[in-house]
C-alpha cells in the first residue's frame, strides 16, 4: 500500500488449471510462462521439444482442443479450460497411436528431435482433412473431405521442419494412416 492507500501489488502470476492428456494440473504460473515451458518445466512432459522458440520450426507442436498449435507461442494462461494433448497423451496405454506406429514402420525419423511435433501435427492434419478443411493445394474446394495425397500432406506438414530431412518417410507415414479415406 502507498501513503494514499492505493494497492500497488502487481499480480504477475495466477493459479490456473491445465488439462493435459486428460488430467488436471493446478499450477501457480507467471503470466508470461509459455505453454511449452509449463509442460516441460512444471509438468515434466519433455516429449514436446523447444526448437527455435519463435514458432518457426514446429518442434513444440501440441494439440489444443484437437487443433495444432505452437506451444512456444501460446501462453499457458490462455490454455486454461482447453484440452491439451502432447505426444505423451496420444498413445492408449501401451498401444501407440496409429500415427506413432506409422512413423516407426516408415522410419519417419532420424535424430527424433522434431518427431513429437511432427506426430502431433500429423494427427491434426488427418482430422483437418477428414473435416474437409482445404489447404492452398486442395483442388476441389466443395468436397466434404480432402484426399491426402503427397502434395496435400507436404503442404499441411510444412510448418514442421526436420533438420535431418526425413520428409519422404514422414509423407509415407501420414499417407499410410490416411489410407484410402477420401
Amino acid at each position: 500500500m502507498t501513503a494514499s492507500g492505493a494497492n500497488t501489488t502487481n499480480r504477475t502470476s495466477s493459479t490456473i488449471t491445465l488439462t493435459v492428456n486428460g488430467r488436471g494440473h493446478t499450477l501457480d504460473l507467471d503470466h508470461r510462462t509459455t505453454l511449452l515451458d509449463a509442460l516441460r518445466e512444471r509438468l515434466d512432459l519433455t516429449g514436446t521439444k523447444k526448437g527455435c522458440d519463435h514458432g518457426q520450426c514446429g518442434a513444440c507442436t501440441v494439440l489444443l482442443d484437437g487443433r495444432r498449435i505452437n506451444a512456444c507461442l501460446t501462453l499457458a494462461v490462455a490454455a486454461e479450460g482447453a484440452a491439451v494433448t502432447t505426444i505423451e497423451g496420444l498413445a492408449d496405454g501401451d498401444r501407440l497411436h496409429p500415427v506413432q506406429e506409422a512413423f516407426l514402420t516408415h522410419d519417419a525419423l532420424q535424430c527424433g528431435y522434431c518427431t513429437p511435433g511432427q506426430i502431433c501435427s500429423a494427427v491434426a492434419v488427418l482430422a483437418e482433412a477428414a473435416d474437409g478443411w482445404p489447404s492452398v493445394v486442395t483442388e476441389d474446394l466443395t468436397a466434404d473431405t480432402v484426399t491426402l495425397d503427397a502434395a496435400e500432406i507436404r503442404e499441411r506438414m510444412s510448418g514442421n521442419l526436420c533438420r535431418c530431412g526425413a520428409y519422404v518417410n514422414i509423407v509415407a507415414a501420414v499417407s499410410e494412416v490416411a489410407g484410402d479415406r477420401p
